[in-house]
């Protein structure tokens, strides 16, 4: 089911792939660790409602939307009998203050973006979309802490948020409202996931080419490259798990298409970019097992299945 769940926006997972097979600048560094912190928060913040969440409240999350020629995006989405909840979840951790309505961090003193505009911001914007397309619902927005170190000093007491001791008692209270979704929900619901963006305009992307990048087959669990081990396992020469030949082959096939969509996948393409598994008849036997053959002789390459 689309937006069931958090998913890595396309900007994440293109430097996921990346970020193994090139050197990042220090600015495209600190962009994907805040990418890979804030998917974990959401990750969190997902897990906690299905958890404990009780009631019947349809949730969307990762929607990228677009008003007027602006994208904004919404974290988590809650719509109950007369009400949409907009839930931005942050991830930060440590001690952080308010003062004269900026944000910053207690040990550095140094200034970050106030949340709260960009909550504004979505609000604001999903309000107007919400009347486009014909819908009367009330918006309530609150910014979700969900590290369990953050601490926020001097924060009015007004502030639309929910604090991590406060999220269990959040959650109860939206257990309290019975609901049951009516037309006029699911309607909401088919037409928000059928105007989701795929591709945000705003994404930061480094330049890369296929010759740049290093070759190999990455490591699930820390991006290490992987080193062959026996005939059905690779090893991670970085954190030294193993893994089986034909998933993590597979892994790698689908980095190959994120990263470079205009390439046909074959096995001699693809037995390059995995460069360890030195049998040609290893790699095409996992690409017909996983994907489909399409053409014969030199024209033949390999689809996703639909």
């Amino acid at each position: 089911m689309p937006h069931s769940n958090p998913l890595p926006s396309k900007e994440f997972q293109i430097l996921s792939h990346l970020h193994s097979r090139m050197t990042f600048s220090p600015v495209e560094k600190r962009n994907f660790e805040y990418l890979t912190k804030g998917l974990i928060g959401e990750q969190k913040f997902f897990n906690l409602l299905k958890q404990k969440l009780s009631t019947n409240h349809i949730l969307l999350f990762s929607l990228l939307l677009n008003h007027n020629n602006t994208e904004f995006q919404i974290d988590s989405l809650l719509i109950d009998h007369h009400r949409v909840y907009i839930l931005e979840v942050k991830n930060y951790e440590g001690d952080f203050y308010i003062e004269n309505e900026k944000w910053y961090i207690k040990s550095s003193r140094k200034e970050i973006r106030n949340p709260l505009l960009q909550l504004q911001r979505t609000e604001f914007l999903f309000k107007q979309l919400l009347q486009k397309l014909g819908f009367n619902f009330r918006v309530k927005s609150y910014i979700i802490f969900i590290n369990d170190s953050f601490t926020l000093y001097q924060a009015p007491k007004n502030l639309p948020a929910v604090f991590p001791t406060q999220l269990n008692r959040f959650i109860k209270k939206l257990n309290s409202i019975p609901f049951q979704p009516a037309r006029k929900h699911t309607k909401l619901k088919k037409q928000l996931t059928a105007i989701h963006l795929e591709h945000s305009s705003n994404s930061r992307l480094p330049k890369y080419d296929y010759d740049q990048l290093k070759k190999g087959i990455t490591c699930v669990f820390c991006y290490g490259f992987l080193s062959f081990l026996n005939d059905k396992r690779l090893i991670c020469e970085n954190c030294n798990r193993g893994v089986e030949i034909d998933s993590a082959v597979m892994r790698n096939v689908v980095a190959f298409k994120i990263l470079f969509p205009e390439r046909k996948i074959t096995t001699g393409a693809i037995h390059e970019w995995c460069k360890i598994i030195d049998s040609k008849k290893t790699i095409r036997r996992i690409l017909l097992k996983h994907l489909k053959l399409i053409g014969r002789g030199r024209a033949s390459h390999y689809v996703f299945p639909n």
